[in-house]
């Protein structure tokens, strides 16, 4: 009797592996994770390009003994608000966007009902947002801080999300070396 309920226990440990491993499988889905890192950025990038210009954050809420107000100004950007701002709902974002199988390209889907395999074009979706959101927990403390010291800059989002910080896309080609060497000052 107690082996037949010691066994009835493992059942869900073992049910719970299964699981737990395809769902590892699955999350690892992405084949070319360059190309899925730039489609990140990409979106990030045109958040950081459309942000309209904020006033510092006023933080002077308290007052001294002499009526003054006391606490700090603080530029919005580089505060951690426009930090959240900028990566708070980037993943959800990247729910709209899908993979083209011949270049293996990611695109913004403009209308999903114009895709012939909507059920398909749904789940690349999922793989890119799941994807966005493991770069994120890899990246997000050091790319916060690069945010806050004004390093991230429209046109090197890519650069420094996909190269620096994750190391998805490495510098290979000459096309790339030559982009690089004509960002250097002389």
């Amino acid at each position: 009797m107690e082996k037949e309920r010691l066994r009835s226990m493992s059942m869900p440990l073992w049910l719970l592996l299964l699981v737990l491993v395809g769902m590892v499988s699955l999350s690892d889905a992405i084949n070319d994770k360059c190309a899925a890192c730039r489609a990140v950025a990409g979106e990030l990038e045109f958040g950081i390009a459309k942000e309209k210009p904020r006033n510092h954050l006023d933080m002077r809420h308290r007052l001294d003994s002499k009526g003054q107000r006391q606490g700090k100004l603080i530029d919005y950007r580089v505060s951690e608000l426009r930090v959240v701002e900028l990566l708070d709902d980037l993943c959800e974002k990247m729910q709209d966007y899908t993979l083209k199988e011949d270049t293996n390209e990611w695109y913004k889907v403009v209308s999903w009902e114009l895709l012939s395999n909507k059920q398909e074009a749904k789940a690349y979706a999922k793989e890119i947002s799941t994807y966005c959101g493991r770069l994120l927990e890899e990246t997000e403390d050091e790319f916060a801080e690069l945010i806050k010291k004004g390093s991230v800059k429209v046109g090197e989002v890519s650069k420094v999300l996909c190269q620096d910080l994750s190391k998805h896309c490495q510098t290979s080609s000459i096309s790339d070396k030559g982009e690089d060497n004509g960002d250097r000052e002389l």
